[in-house]
């Protein structure tokens, strides 16, 4: 039920208005709280709940040219464990477009492999912010093209500092395998984001967040590290009381594996939940 051909994926005409449409919505809200809030969404391990769509079209995969499409929902969910110590789990599920490079036309979509990471964090958010903890890898792909195969496990961690209007740290993990199909390759790969966010009044704000990879198994030289470099905008903003986070981004893969893409168009709309919104 997952295989399929089509020419224009759905998910991006919906999620590009989603995205887009902010540019034209009036501020409800208090501008200055807002300004705080994308702060805070800004920080990995916030104690603040938020479920990003985060919609990745990634352009010139050869020999065709074709275009992946990857849209990540990622829901954020804070739990307190004590008055000093927070749990903030991050789970990935990708839903995925993923061209046969053999042709022209033919896609398969379906869902691909869970990720979820668990990062223990201070309550406190003072000085250095950081968090620790396990990365799990979960086989769940729909289709054996948007899977794995294999069940893997690593470690996670991320830091940043919040100063002025800078928010800038960096989130790194490994996965290595450890169960699944014995006729798939083993999992090892390594992955880090660093963000550098420039907030503006109104709670617009700069962003650039490259997610570099590398697959330490993988083989020919040049093959392991996918390299982007980029950037864009976005802006905090109000359906009636409900806060939104909406941005868009692009990167060029400054290096890449023969078979990766050249660039990636990034567009993305979080619904932000936090605290205040439960205590009234």
């Amino acid at each position: 039920m997952f295989l399929q051909k089509t020419k224009t994926p759905r998910t991006v005409f919906l999620l590009t208005t989603l995205v887009m449409g902010f540019l034209a919505f009036p501020t409800l809200a208090n501008a200055e709280d807002d300004s705080e809030l994308a702060k805070e969404s800004q920080n990995p391990v916030a104690d603040l709940i938020s479920i990003p769509f985060q919609n990745n079209m990634n352009f010139g995969l050869e020999p065709n040219h074709r275009m992946q499409n990857v849209l990540n929902v990622q829901p954020v969910i804070p739990f307190h464990l004590t008055d000093n110590w927070n749990l903030i789990t991050r789970t990935i599920m990708p839903i995925i477009k993923q061209p046969d490079l053999r042709t022209t036309s033919d896609d398969t979509w379906g869902i691909g492999d869970i990720n979820m990471s668990l990062f223990f964090a201070p309550a406190k958010n003072e000085g250095l912010i950081w968090g620790l903890g396990p990365v799990l890898h979960f086989p769940t792909g729909t289709d054996e093209v948007l899977s794995t195969r294999k069940w893997a496990a690593g470690p996670s961690g991320v830091g940043l500092y919040i100063h002025g209007p800078w928010v800038v740290g960096l989130l790194a993990n490994n996965l290595w395998s450890y169960a699944g199909n014995s006729d798939r390759k083993d999992m090892s790969q390594f992955l880090a984001q660093y963000f550098v966010n420039y907030n503006l009044p109104n709670a617009w704000y700069l962003t650039s967040a490259p997610i570099i990879t590398a697959n330490w198994e993988a083989e020919g030289k040049g093959n392991k590290w996918t390299v982007p470099v980029g950037g864009g905008f976005g802006k905090v903003f109000r359906i009636g009381k409900l806060p939104f986070n909406g941005s868009v981004a692009a990167f060029s893969n400054v290096v890449r594996p023969d078979d990766a893409a050249d660039w990636t168009l990034r567009m993305q709309l979080a619904v932000l939940l936090p605290k205040s919104m439960f205590s009234n």
